[in-house]
């Protein structure tokens, strides 16, 4: 019986042996060559593309159009899976990979019919700007076709690459509109239903202006009285109280100080986009060298993002360029009535594998897609479905030599628009919105009214675009909150602003010195002091030590947080739950109706802070439930459940020295297979490390939420300047670059932005 006991084992380990050899062998296969000679009929004339010990694609050649070709071929070896990602997440098109399971979320794209507009666009682009896109296409294509055997993920889901087209990589920019401007549109349908389910009063009440504004020109929007609205009786008693998501800070910190404020009289920026994060991270590092077109040689450094052939952000040298969503408004839904003509489009759904296919409808007006909510048809008009939202003007400023011939091109970038931030090596800095802007000038919170909708102004982009060039204090800042003025916030509008305790923060810190370094804005960067939820701190303190016995615990480690979302601090995670708790359990009564309509509260919950306030200070008796006998019990109860919670998911033993802010908000970058297959999360997720930052503050990070990059330079000292980034380069995991950079982004080491010494060369050259 042992000696058939041993039989067995040995039999089954040779097989997993066996099974986990031929894994291996297959994903080595996978690996693309690094060191190697082709050729191809695409190129003019030779290129080369090297790799140092991060990664970092050095691609040199004698034009733009080889280089976008050596671009795209960098980016098929290392990054294919996940430009592929990209474009089927905006085209629709996920379920061809995974199935019916990702149907819904492909019909939610569909509904904007964006690879339709996409290849509109192509069709009818400048000559320059669609040969450019095809010969990054050919790149792309011809390191896919260079490799032995297809990536793993194909493998695990039994589909093979799609070449790619022009086309893709305008969908993989549309990606960036569905995540940078998403919110936009849900946000203004949640506001519609609020007045439509509560009346004016609690609409006006919900998004009542925050104290917390840091415009550039330190404007204020007016603090008005607003009475708090009565709640009825069976709103309140018919409330379920549930988790509103907290919207995510998608767009980022960027800075920037005039020459006058650093010791090479060179102007400094400082870069840092917030996005969510996956394995493997989105920012590709690169570098291109070429001549442009005046014969002149130039070094573009910075981050690629995989589909398309530019450098987003990054520096050539006598000019650098870094962004943050703007949040201005740029889509609008319009009521219409039944009698409004429109169309029905079919969209075609495909499955992968079973071969199965499905039709999906789509109503279209004039004005727009058009969605039913609640009996009432709305047509959303977005700045995405317009002609001039995509294009490739982004890769002019690779040849702008200083910042007035940076802000010239930002009116023409067909990108979601964002707040750009110019320095050059002359000591000049500058904001501006650059990016697809409709010419519209009545944006609006709801829904509009067919007559108010100014359907000509929609069809053009807006070239008459705030900006601010050396301010006579030598500063500016953007946070994702308002930065124009009072007076031009009524004709850009309101798009989903952050609620501005950030930006108030970084302008701050900014005037606490005359002088800066690139070390001075890294730990500006890392900045997690929790200036914003001080008055949280102090209120759940007073709440608490009315209790003292019964609390006595809960308040030490009160007065131990540190001010600050350090990985140590237990205070911090109670008083930061604390506050979501009870937003979430005071406004359940709008969520629970809006709930009915597959609608939340989620997009415009960092609005809900000045109304959370008045609640606190006012303490109404028709927004208390009913079980409750005084505000006081209520808030104390919401604690309890928030503590229990807490504790419940994260302690063992039931000790408040478990919730550490480390722990609770401990980073997780994954790959979206581990997600579904925990047993792969070893091999293809990055490791978990301490949370440190968090919202309202610079230094921003949730558990798979950060900065994307942390990029800081001088134009013309490059060998000073900095690029972090969570994660490394290559898509591959048996890479040496699939991790590489990560150890320096969680121990908050300032990686260098130039590429080191080359360790692998690949040369292309024309076929003869």
């Amino acid at each position: 019986m042992i000696k058939i006991v041993k039989i067995l084992l040995i039999s089954t380990l040779s097989l997993l042996f066996i099974a986990l050899s031929s894994a291996y062998l297959g994903l080595s296969l996978s690996l693309p060559k690094l060191t190697a000679d082709h050729s191809s009929g695409h190129l003019s004339k030779s290129v080369t593309i090297e790799r140092d010990r991060l990664g970092t694609a050095v691609i040199s050649g004698d034009n733009r159009q080889d280089v976008a070709y050596a671009l795209g071929f960098a980016h098929g070896q290392d990054r294919f899976f996940q430009m592929d990602l990209l474009r089927r997440n905006s085209a629709g098109e996920l379920a061809e990979i995974f199935g019916k399971k990702a149907l819904n979320l492909d019909k939610s794209r569909r509904f904007h019919q964006l690879r339709k507009r996409a290849e509109k666009i192509v069709t009818n682009m400048p000559p320059k700007q669609k040969l450019l896109l095809q010969t990054y296409a050919n790149g792309v294509n011809d390191a896919v076709a260079e490799q032995k055997l297809n990536s793993f993920e194909y493998l695990l889901t039994g589909t093979s690459p799609k070449a790619w087209r022009p086309a893709d990589s305008l969908l993989v920019i549309y990606s960036m509109y569905l995540d940078l401007q998403g919110n936009t549109v849900k946000r203004d349908m949640a506001l519609t239903q609020i007045k439509r389910l509560y009346g004016e009063q609690m609409l006006a009440f919900v998004t009542q202006n925050s104290p917390y504004q840091a415009a550039l020109d330190s404007s204020l929007l007016p603090i008005d009285n607003i009475a708090t609205p009565e709640l009825e009786t069976q709103l309140l008693a018919s409330a379920l109280v549930s988790t509103i998501e907290e919207p995510l800070d998608v767009g980022s910190n960027n800075w920037a100080v005039t020459g006058a404020h650093t010791q090479s009289g060179r102007s400094m920026l400082s870069d840092d986009m917030h996005l969510s994060f996956s394995v493997p991270i989105i920012w590709y590092r690169a570098q291109l060298n070429y001549p442009l077109d005046s014969g002149e040689q130039t070094q573009v450094t910075g981050v690629s993002l995989p589909g398309a052939p530019a450098i987003v952000v990054g520096t050539n040298g006598r000019l650098a360029w870094g962004f943050t969503n703007a949040y201005i408004d740029t889509a609008d839904w319009v009521a219409i009535e039944d009698s409004e003509p429109v169309k029905s489009e079919v969209e075609l759904m495909h499955f992968s594998q079973s071969g199965e296919s499905e039709e999906y409808s789509i109503e279209v007006s004039k004005y727009g897609p058009v969605r039913q909510v609640d009996g009432q048809k709305y047509a959303l008009s977005w700045v995405a479905h317009k002609d001039y939202a995509v294009d490739m003007e982004l890769m002019e400023l690779e040849s702008a030599a200083n910042v007035t011939e940076g802000l010239s091109i930002a009116t023409s970038l067909g990108i979601p628009v964002q707040n750009m931030m110019l320095v050059d090596s002359s000591g000049n800095a500058a904001w501006k919105p650059a990016g697809a802007v409709p010419s519209r000038t009545n944006p609006a919170d709801i829904a509009q009214q067919v007559d108010d909708y100014q359907i000509a102004k929609w069809e053009v982009d807006e070239v008459e675009l705030p900006q601010v060039v050396n301010p006579s204090d030598g500063r500016l800042w953007s946070a994702n909150s308002r930065v124009v003025s009072a007076e031009q916030s009524s004709r850009f509008g309101d798009g989903g602003y952050a609620l501005g305790a950030r930006g108030l923060q970084i302008r701050d810190r900014l005037f606490e010195s005359d002088t800066f370094t690139e070390q001075d804005f890294y730990q500006l960067q890392l900045d997690n002091k929790a200036k914003f939820l001080m008055p949280w701190h102090k209120y759940l303190m007073d709440t608490l030590a009315k209790e003292p016995a019964r609390f006595a615990r809960d308040i030490q480690y009160l007065r131990d947080w540190q001010a600050c979302a350090c990985a140590d601090s237990v205070g911090y995670t109670l008083v930061r739950s604390f506050r979501a708790s009870l937003i979430d359990a005071s406004f359940a009564p709008l969520e629970t109706g809006l709930k009915t309509l597959n609608l939340s509260l989620s997009p415009i919950k960092r609005y809900l802070e000045p109304a959370m306030w008045q609640l606190i200070e006012d303490t109404p008796a028709s927004w208390l439930p009913k079980q409750y006998s005084s505000w006081h019990n209520f808030v104390t109860q919401v604690y309890l459940d928030t503590t229990e919670s807490l504790l419940s998911e994260y302690s063992d033993s039931a000790e408040l020295a478990d919730l550490k802010w480390g722990k609770v908000n401990a980073l997780k970058i994954q790959h979206p297979f581990s997600k579904q297959i925990p047993i792969l999360s070893a091999l293809l997720d990055m490791p978990e490390a301490a949370g440190f930052g968090d919202s309202f503050m610079p230094a921003v990070q949730g558990k798979s939420f950060g900065a994307s990059q942390r990029f800081i330079i001088q134009p013309g000292l490059e060998n000073q300047a900095i690029m972090v980034i969570p994660g490394g380069q290559s898509g591959h995991p048996l890479s040496d670059y699939y991790r590489a950079g990560f150890e320096d982004f969680v121990t908050h080491q300032p990686t260098p932005l130039l590429p080191g010494e080359p360790i692998h060369k690949i040369t292309i050259k024309p076929t003869i």
